[in-house]
């Protein structure tokens, strides 16, 4: 008997630097390697928001080494669950794909303190996603 297939998302922001981050970050670390994730934007930023990096260090995950990717036709065919941070990016469509759109605020140009509730409500959608999925998170 097979294993069932792992289950693939990908997060979506303009930019992929900050709520796509991070909540490609949680979903890598909350699902133990049982989903593939992917994050990419469709104007990517020359690096992740700096307050965002030092608010997933407070969470105990290390983005440092991340950079912004850019959209792909490919990323998008590839995955099961295709997720917008609120941020009005347009994704192309293929049918039998779930795309849901998170209403998230915009991290950029926030410090620290403002970056903090974004990061709590997505660990909190992350926590969500993977118990619909069937993967029980990580402690």
């Amino acid at each position: 008997m097979s294993a069932p297939p792992i289950p693939s998302v990908l997060f979506v922001c303009v930019h992929n630097a900050g709520r796509s981050q991070m909540a490609a970050a949680f979903l890598t670390r909350l699902g133990r390697g049982l989903v593939q994730v992917r994050s990419a934007g469709s104007a990517p930023a020359d690096a992740v928001n700096p307050a965002v990096v030092e608010a997933l260090r407070e969470a105990g995950i290390d983005i440092s080494a991340e950079t912004p990717k850019v959209l792909t036709v490919d990323a998008v065919r590839e995955s099961d669950v295709v997720i917008t941070m609120g941020c009005g990016d347009a994704c192309p469509y293929f049918p039998g794909k779930r795309y849901l759109d998170w209403q998230l605020d915009d991290p950029a140009g926030q410090g620290v303190a403002a970056v903090r509730p974004i990061r709590d409500r997505i660990e909190h959608l992350v926590r969500e996603l993977l118990t619909e999925l069937g993967v029980e998170p990580a402690a």
